[in-house]
């Protein structure tokens, strides 16, 4: 709850900011209502799909929520939606998505229907380029509500985006690349994005360590 609650803050401080707003003056750190956002999965992706606060809305084709298991122990975070996702409102469905799909599948033996795949935004960003802070901070309330929601025992972080948003630290991917990180509700673990394997192949061995570690994570728990 205080991580949603610190993501709804900034995005509250980003929308300010918009208005023309360049300081704004500390306030007592409070609660987040429990009513901020909906305790529900489809109603929050009701919310989602007529979301208009960054500047993504008007490039979209549709946005991109997130799918898989709503009680999965296992989730996956990307950094935004590509093209094909772009036009079907669906996660890693691309070449992307394939590899994904294998890694989970062949790796983790678990089908990719039991996960569950959301990312940092909702929307994709133009030509695929990184989210934008004020991007990513107005879209991650409604990621940390899917983690809260599906309350998975492992999270994966998939690419330095998604790790930096997740945990706050800047470090490089090469750098916490298969390390196990206690985010007290859950254990976050980051390995490559499954782009950066289709151009870079011989790092699939690194994340294949990362998949056992994984498998061996949802066992113990």
């Amino acid at each position: 709850m205080n991580r949603l609650y610190n993501a709804l803050q900034l995005k509250r401080l980003y929308q300010l900011k918009q208005l023309g707003i360049r300081y704004v003056p500390l306030v007592e750190k409070r609660n987040a209502p429990a009513t901020t956002l909906p305790n529900d999965l489809e109603a929050l992706e009701r919310i989602v799909a007529e979301c208009r606060l960054c500047a993504l809305c008007k490039t979209r084709t549709k946005t991109v929520f997130g799918e898989g298991d709503p009680n999965a122990s296992l989730m996956f975070v990307g950094e935004g939606p590509g093209a094909q996702e772009d036009m079907t409102g669906r996660p890693f469905v691309g070449r992307a998505g394939e590899l994904l799909t294998k890694m989970i599948e062949n790796a983790i033996e678990i089908p990719r229907s039991s996960v569950y795949i959301a990312n940092i935004v909702k929307c994709r960003p133009p030509n695929n380029r990184v989210p934008t802070p004020e991007e990513a901070y107005t879209c991650l309330p409604f990621l940390m509500k899917q983690i809260e929601i599906v309350s998975p025992k492992v999270v994966v972080a998939l690419g330095a985006t998604a790790y930096h948003y997740l945990t706050g630290d800047k470090s490089g991917i090469t750098k916490v690349r298969g390390e196990v990180v206690d985010m007290g509700a859950y254990k976050l673990i980051p390995t490559y994005h499954p782009s950066y394997l289709l151009r870079n192949p011989s790092a699939k061995k690194e994340v294949y360590q990362d998949l056992l570690k994984i498998k061996r994570l949802l066992c113990e728990n």
